[in-house]
């Protein structure tokens, strides 16, 4: 926001003409009144945000019109999920390079949370383009492994050392071909956090490992049901 600004400002004073410098006002006056360009939302009262690519921070408000950087639990990115509309996410998608717009533009209940893996994660984006039902699994992985906290720079060092298959483990996924090749068949990537137990479950079991790899495409509703018929 900053920059362009800047460049408005900069632009404007080269310009020789009174209607020139009455369109840059103008120009201003409705960067000014327009909503923030930054994902902002409130949880319980506390106001937060994410700041503008590339130097995105998570923050929340301190003090009035003081922001500090805060890493958001889980509860806090699920309110904003519900919190943020489409309007919000086309503005802040502006500032995004081409490959990671494209790839937050396969979530819609889930682009907070897979925002915040890329940004804690950026070296595991083309894993995650090819399979992006795992970023649902990094975004909740506190719950799932049953930590108070989140565990970025542990998974950041995990992959680093031992690449996607060991981010698949630390996950309590098996670490094989076969379960990615599962999520990729997952076409809405937007999975809910009722359903990522279960799925992890069955990828252990024999019986759904099969019935899920020979299930072809699946949205999230026909993932739940498979998931629900062979937990009966």
């Amino acid at each position: 926001m900053q920059k362009i600004l800047t460049d408005f400002l900069d632009w404007d004073k080269q310009c020789l003409t009174l209607g020139a410098r009455m369109a840059t006002m103008k120009l201003l006056a409705c960067f000014t009144i327009a909503s923030p360009l930054e994902l902002s939302w409130s949880h319980f009262g506390a106001r937060w945000r994410a700041t503008l690519w590339p130097e995105v921070r998570f923050e929340r408000e301190t003090a009035e019109d003081v922001w500090g950087p805060e890493m958001p639990s889980e509860d806090v990115v699920a309110s904003g999920a519900v919190a943020l509309d489409d309007a919000g996410w086309r503005r802040y998608s502006e500032f995004l390079p081409p490959e990671e717009r494209a790839f937050l533009g396969k979530f819609h209940f889930g682009r907070l949370g897979a925002l915040q893996v890329i940004v804690r994660c950026p070296t595991l984006l083309p894993e995650l383009v090819a399979t992006p039902a795992l970023a649902a699994f990094l975004a909740q992985h506190a719950s799932l492994r049953g930590t108070a906290g989140s565990r970025w720079e542990e998974i950041a060092a995990i992959h680093e050392r031992s690449g996607i298959f060991g981010v698949l483990e630390w996950l309590g996924l098996p670490a094989s071909r076969q379960t990615l090749g599962i999520l990729q068949q997952i076409t809405d990537p937007d999975l809910p956090r009722r359903l990522l137990e279960p799925l992890r479950l069955n990828l252990w079991e024999p019986e759904g490992i099969w019935l899920l790899r020979h299930a072809g495409p699946m949205t999230d509703r026909q993932l739940a049901r498979r998931c629900h018929a062979l937990a009966a």
